[in-house]
């Protein structure tokens, strides 16, 4: 079965000039298989898929990714973005994967400046299916600039339509469990919605299609149903989203993270509950009455 995202933006957002050429490489994203309960009892049940997808940028092997398979050639294009590795989209001249063989080979335009540099030193993070940056991206967080708390706010409101979106959307998860969820949000507005088997990945396929239609992240809304470590932090703020509501919770790095570059973070977020870890002064709170409290009296 295959699943294939479409941007669900007001108009639709035109693919920016002079962008790579694009494989469209399709592949089956779950599969049946018959399991046995406690009871004895057979039945037939779904899983989604997962497969190594092996990134060679002009002909030079870069690294494996562990994928579902749900838009890679966006899923390469936000991971050079994201790690640095190319200055602008338009130095992309194609990305093309083959499943049959489970690589994506990438053509730069004039190659990649210091390729081995960038790339000399690797941190496996703790992103589902072992995410891997590059030590040079880790260093150049204190560049980052996100608009300050007057330019990029979230009401309470906008936040639990975000998140009744979220519970409503038609997922892999639902039908199959063992994947995370990504989405990007505009106004409360759904814009991108993306599954894969980590996070990261399906962070660095949004980050994709952003940078595929000059998507900018400033007055836009990051939702992930992972934990919010400081991978996950970094590559949003590397995509210039200010504010992440994220379902899980966060660990200190996280924490550390966002308060350095000055973000938002909410975490156990679902339903009308929710927990704001940092930045407050970005949240236009709108207080739901407290529960009365009951006294009991002896008589």
């Amino acid at each position: 079965m295959s699943v294939w995202p479409q941007p669900i933006s007001h108009p639709p957002i035109e693919v920016i000039a002079n962008a790579p050429r694009l494989t469209e490489a399709r592949c089956e994203l779950m599969r049946e298989i018959q399991v046995c309960d406690e009871y004895g009892d057979r039945r037939t049940l779904q899983i989604p898929a997962e497969r190594p997808l092996t990134v060679y940028v002009d002909k030079r092997e870069l690294v494996t990714l562990m994928t579902l398979g749900v838009r890679p050639e966006w899923l390469v294009l936000g991971y050079l973005c994201n790690q640095r590795l190319v200055d602008q989209v338009s130095d992309v001249e194609s990305i093309t994967v083959d499943w049959d063989v489970g690589a994506a080979a990438v053509k730069t335009r004039t190659g990649v400046v210091d390729f081995d540099r960038k790339t000399a030193q690797r941190v496996v993070t703790t992103g589902c299916g072992q995410g891997t940056v590059f030590g040079e991206w880790l260093s150049e967080v204190d560049a980052v600039r996100l608009p300050d708390a007057q330019q990029a706010r979230i009401s309470q409101t906008v936040l639990y339509r975000m998140l009744d979106t979220i519970r409503q959307q038609d997922s892999i998860h639902r039908k199959a469990g063992s994947v995370h969820g990504c989405a990007l949000f505009q106004g409360g507005e759904l814009l991108m919605f993306i599954e894969d088997v980590g996070r990261h990945n399906a962070i660095d396929t949004i980050a994709g299609w952003m940078a595929l239609h000059g998507v900018q992240g400033s007055d836009k809304v990051f939702y992930t149903t992972g934990r919010l470590t400081s991978e996950m932090v970094m590559k949003a703020a590397h995509i210039g989203v200010p504010i992440i509501v994220s379902r899980n919770g966060m660990t200190a790095m996280g924490y550390e993270m966002a308060h350095r570059l000055g973000m938002t973070l909410f975490g156990r977020a679902a339903n009308k509950h929710f927990i704001c870890y940092v930045g407050m002064e970005r949240f236009d709170a709108e207080p739901q009455p407290r529960r009365s409290s009951v006294s009991v009296v002896a008589g």
